[in-house]
């Protein structure tokens, strides 16, 4: 599969495209109906109890995801893909033309029940358009792919709670009814479109019993997957404050900000657009690959982000604020917050979307991805009760429960990073690669996507490894002078990395054979290694001669050899530059480097002198 170059060429693409708008009209139809049918409740019956009908309402679209997700994910595994989509897009039109219906004849009943299978529709459509992903897209467009879904579905919440808004408050929401047949018959059309996507388990047999499903899935993802399902632990804490902020916004405006419905509009416009542009910038950040060390990012500036908008106060009006008005007093400060809320939320909650994909088996991974729906579902409900305790019982303000719920944020997520030690390891990775160096990459594709290889690589900084482990797609175990290796801050990346520290045979002669040993196991195991075959750190930017140890290495276990060359390192922060590390603070920052590859030297052809001279080529005169 040939990846695309530009994360919107997808849009142009039947392997994509389909799929999209088809979620797209299917997420606007489920939001213009319960927007409709909210307010529908709120302002014509009158007479009865409206908080518990729309408590009621609220309830009812979730709880098919804790009878169905099981199920939908199981189905999505043993059916094409593609099939099943277009069978539940077809039960769309006809639960649309009952909606319909509903809504000619004014009955609450047949509305409830149309929302009601509304959400069975979208328990079953979840597992099947997240899994359908990674058989459809390259590894390296699973990012962009998930972005663009995001984005999508928040700008049809959007689109569908305003125009489900207007439309009920017109006192006509009769006028849905050929609207959303409309769109369930183009989404149905659209999903025809969609290409077969072969079940990979079609043997298996269905358990429709959701709770001993839920509890075997969740314990086989524990056990065997654990840190995806830290993963989608983190996705579901992200939808958890996520409907927090969504669900307090409306009264949040109008108890602490004094603003009136336009201002409500305008927040959820500004937090649906910080998560498109959170989400589109995930795949430009990331290097068109999943990149985990981007959660933490996300994490952190949403907790600041989160923090910084509870200490923001309006002056009381005279008035209740318009919008113009309202961003004249101050109230720009609060949409720039909001927005970096919820950019920081896609930084954080992509990355996880697209590793779970990646990293779950393929012939389970519908069944995890709808763990991940009813977890999902839960931490929603679960937020749902929270909210309205400790507003009511323990009567904290709006902005308290904010403030809450960004330490709670900050928490959570230090667990989930000392769970699963690799996030923040990657994260220092990105963090070097995107903020001390401009890193441009040259032949990367040279590099086999699997199978046991060594790449031969020029040192020139502290932080060689980092920059190739950034750069590269695959994982890499580097085989690294134990003096860097102990190095404070780096030991931990290396540590994760599961780096191979080595010493001298003159120094250390067991530590010397060890290091060997656990390299041929490495290489046995199909592992990519990385060795800097001069020893050491130039100490004038110029490659040394290179030692024979990668000789040794491959003489026993005969692999490919990848020459690399790093450009442009020499005088930044870390190198040697100087007379010593960090001798002048004023070094270049941002510096431009170049990570670049050559095609596999095969075992047979390997001189160390030769390689030596071919990387010196490689690398030319900017050292």
């Amino acid at each position: 599969m040939q990846a695309e170059h530009g994360q919107f060429e997808l849009l142009r693409r039947r392997r994509f495209l389909p799929l999209f708008v088809t979620q797209f009209l299917g997420a606007l139809n489920d939001n213009l109906f319960k927007a409709s049918l909210t307010l529908w409740i709120v302002f014509q019956l009158l007479d009865a109890n409206t908080d518990l009908l729309v408590n009621a309402a609220a309830g009812l679209f979730i709880l098919p995801f804790f009878l169905l997700s099981t199920s939908a994910g199981q189905l999505a595994d043993k059916i094409d893909k593609s099939r099943l989509i277009r069978r539940i897009k077809l039960a769309e039109i006809l639960i649309m033309a009952m909606g319909a219906a509903a809504w000619l004849w004014g009955s609450a009943w047949l509305l409830f029940a149309v929302l009601l299978l509304l959400g069975a529709q979208s328990a079953f459509f979840g597992p099947s358009k997240y899994a359908i992903l990674p058989q459809h897209l390259a590894e390296e467009e699973l990012v962009a792919g998930n972005a663009l879904l995001e984005t999508g579905t928040f700008a049809a919440i959007l689109l569908g709670t305003i125009f489900g808004g207007i439309i009920a408050g017109s006192s006509a929401p009769w006028v849905l009814a050929p609207i959303m047949v409309t769109f369930a018959v183009v989404g149905y059309l659209a999903s025809r479109y969609i290409p077969n996507a072969e079940a990979p388990a079609p043997s298996l047999v269905v358990n429709w019993n959701p709770a001993t499903q839920i509890v075997r899935s969740f314990n086989d993802t524990r056990k065997h997957h654990y840190s995806v399902l830290l993963s989608i632990l983190g996705i579901s804490w992200f939808w958890l404050m996520g409907s927090v902020y969504v669900t307090q916004i409306p009264n949040y405006v109008a108890d602490y900000l004094h603003g009136g419905t336009g201002v409500v509009t305008l927040l959820l416009a500004a937090f649906s657009t910080g998560i498109g542009m959170g989400a589109l910038l995930c795949d430009r950040l990331s290097g068109h690959k999943i990149e985990i060390g981007l959660v933490p990012f996300g994490a952190l500036g949403l907790s600041i982000a989160a923090v910084h908008l509870t200490t923001l106060t309006l002056p009381p009006p005279d008035s209740t604020y318009t919008i113009g008005s309202f961003v004249a007093v101050g109230g720009l400060a609060v949409i720039v917050d909001l927005v970096l809320l919820s950019l920081f939320g896609a930084f954080f909650v992509v990355p996880l979307n697209a590793f779970v994909q990646q990293n779950a088996p393929e012939e389970r991974r519908a069944r995890i991805l709808a763990l991940n729906n009813l977890l999902n579902a839960l931490f929603m409900l679960i937020a749902a009760i929270v909210g309205a305790l400790l507003l009511t019982l323990v009567e904290l303000s709006i902005p308290q429960l904010f403030l809450v719920m960004a330490l709670m944020n900050i928490a959570v997520s230090l667990f989930i990073f000392q769970q699963v030690p690799l996030f923040a390891a990657r994260f220092l990775v990105w963090l070097v690669g995107h903020s001390l160096y401009r890193v441009r990459h040259e032949g990367l594709d040279n590099i086999p996507d699997e199978g046991a290889a060594i790449i031969a690589c020029n040192h020139v900084s502290f932080v060689d490894a980092l920059l190739l482990a950034g750069a590269v797609r695959r994982p890499i175990r580097f085989i690294m002078i134990k003096s860097i290796y102990d190095l404070p801050v780096l030991n931990f990346v290396f540590r994760v990395a599961r780096t191979i520290p080595i010493t001298s045979r003159r120094d250390d002669p067991e530590a010397y054979q060890r290091a060997f040993e656990e390299i041929d196991r490495g290489l046995a195991a199909g592992d990519l290694l990385c060795i800097f075959p001069e020893g050491s750190l130039s100490p004038d930017g110029e490659i040394q001669d290179f030692k024979r140890g990668i000789e040794k290495i491959v003489s026993s276990r005969p692999v490919p050899v990848v020459p690399m060359a790093l450009r442009g390192l020499w005088g930044s922060y870390f190198s040697a530059w100087g007379d010593g590390f960090f001798r002048h603070p004023f070094r270049r920052v941002w510096t431009k480097v170049d990570v670049v590859a050559d095609k596999p030297w095969p075992p047979e052809m390997l001189d160390v002198q030769r390689l030596h001279d071919h990387v010196e080529t490689m690398r030319g005169d900017c050292r």
